[in-house]
């Protein structure tokens, strides 16, 4: 009955693909993007692959699980140039992550059907597939499975209270799960959570999460004179709030005011406090409110565009009006014009109004706010500023993150119930330096240790990959 109410499913959308309408919202775009989307996928193999060479096909439904294939995927390329891969999302969110990856072929996955299934497995011949997180499609692996092309799953997850556990998700997923052939679980505990889900003892291992070391190695190649960092250099005590949501935002900015307004002896220099804010959805509303906030707040807010062109466009005589700190982070081999009104005494607020950027902008905090905690679609990324070496707060909804859990257990991070608590942490922390550099420390030690996902889910795909027949 499951089986066939999911059929239904995938059929009923296949024919909502056909009629979708335009716009720009993810459903009608994920439906338009699949209009001949087997043709085009069929096309472009018929061009490019070449069957001698083993192929490793990747899935990762958006970005969060792209971002754990991305490292694994890069060792793969690295380790053996002369295969090829293919990589697809599901999320029209992922497209433009999917086009930055090392990829010969990026595609939107077909609807789950096994015409679809066949078809790509008929066009890539696939030495293994690999899932990354917890998506895994039942009738791509039936199909892939009755071929002897190995499915893997790397950086396994499955939260405490995951729908996936609920009944409906087990009897649809059971097989699909126990037929993967190797499973790389993040932790002993989802290990013990995706056995639940089907995946057999003799399939599963602990390799950990790549994310840390993704999140790692971005931090190392991270340069505050980098254009990006160096336009934005400041002394003033730094807070950057990632991923925010309104219900993130509902809370940080009446905070941020307290901040400003707090004189207090023990809190020293909080009032001249810089707040870097990224949305996690900059649209125009979401931006233009933020830039209500703070004319309403009477704080000086420049959008990152603004402020990037600038330092782009501006000539190098306003070099003789920049204070030497900021000239410090100048890159020695970088644009010899820095704009006299980027310093932070000009600049209270910078609004990030566009994406992709946020994992650098991490260098520049003293303290980071990472959203999603005062939100129902869930925390995000509490390790990209952890890497950095910087102390994290985030609201009291993070039960499905186990970064998080790491990083208070190690005293790095704090969850704030309420902006009044929030406003306290942050004080704290921007006027106690011994405090902040200790759990600032606390935070790198923990990305520090869990590194090491990345080489051995690459030697899990090695192991287990299909000799290509000849």
């Amino acid at each position: 009955m499951v089986g066939a109410a999911y059929a239904a499913i995938t059929a009923l959308a296949e024919m909502a693909a056909s009629v979708a309408p335009s716009g720009d919202g993810k459903v009608a775009r994920s439906l338009r993007a699949r209009r001949g989307l087997v043709a085009r996928i069929q096309l472009g193999a018929r061009d490019a692959r070449d069957p001698s060479r083993p192929l490793v096909w990747f899935h990762a439904p958006s970005v969060g699980e792209g971002l754990q294939a991305r490292p694994v995927l890069a060792a793969l390329r690295n380790a053996h140039p002369t295969w090829q891969v293919a990589y697809t999302f599901f999320s029209p969110s992922a497209e433009r992550f999917a086009e930055s990856l090392a990829a010969d072929f990026t595609a939107y996955l077909p609807f789950d059907r096994a015409s679809n299934a066949d078809a790509l497995l008929d066009a890539w011949q696939p030495s293994i597939i690999v899932f990354s997180k917890l998506d895994v499609w039942p009738v791509l692996v039936e199909r892939a499975t009755a071929r002897g092309i190995p499915v893997i799953l790397i950086s396994a997850t499955v939260a405490e209270r995951s729908g996936r556990l609920g009944w409906w998700s087990r009897q649809l997923l059971r097989d699909a799960y126990g037929a993967l052939a190797k499973v790389g679980a993040i932790d002993e505990s989802n290990a013990d959570r995706l056995v639940s889900l089907g995946v057999s003892d003799d399939a599963l291992c602990v390799t950990g999460d790549t994310r840390f070391d993704q999140v790692w190695t971005r931090a190392q190649a991270t340069h505050r004179s980098s254009p990006l960092l160096a336009c934005l250099a400041s002394p003033a005590p730094t807070v950057v709030a990632g991923s925010t949501w309104p219900a993130d935002e509902a809370m940080l900015l009446p905070a941020w005011n307290a901040l400003r307004a707090d004189r207090s002896p023990r809190n020293a220099n909080t009032h001249t406090a810089r707040l870097v804010i990224a949305p996690h959805e900059p649209t125009p509303a979401h931006c233009a409110a933020i830039e209500r906030w703070a004319q309403q707040s009477s704080l000086r807010l420049r959008r990152l565009s603004a402020i990037d062109d600038e330092w782009q466009a501006a000539p190098a005589n306003v070099l003789a009006n920049v204070p030497a700190n900021v000239l410090a982070n100048v890159p020695a081999n970088g644009p010899a014009n820095v704009p006299a009104n980027v310093p932070a005494d000009t600049v209270d607020v910078v609004l990030v109004d566009r994406i992709g950027v946020l994992g650098d902008l991490y260098a520049l905090a003293d303290v980071a706010f990472v959203g999603g905690g005062f939100h129902s679609a869930g925390l995000h990324s509490v390790i990209e500023p952890a890497a950095f070496g910087v102390p994290v707060l985030f609201g009291p909804h993070y039960d499905m993150s186990r970064e998080a859990r790491l990083l208070l257990e190690a005293g790095a991070a704090y969850a704030v119930p309420d902006a009044s608590a929030l406003h306290a942490r942050i004080a704290t922390w921007l006027s106690d330096r011994v405090k902040r550099d200790n759990a600032g420390a606390a935070a790198r030690d923990v990305v520090k240790r869990e590194r090491g996902a990345t080489d051995r889910s690459t030697a899990l795909i090695e192991q287990s990959m299909r000799t290509p027949s000849r």
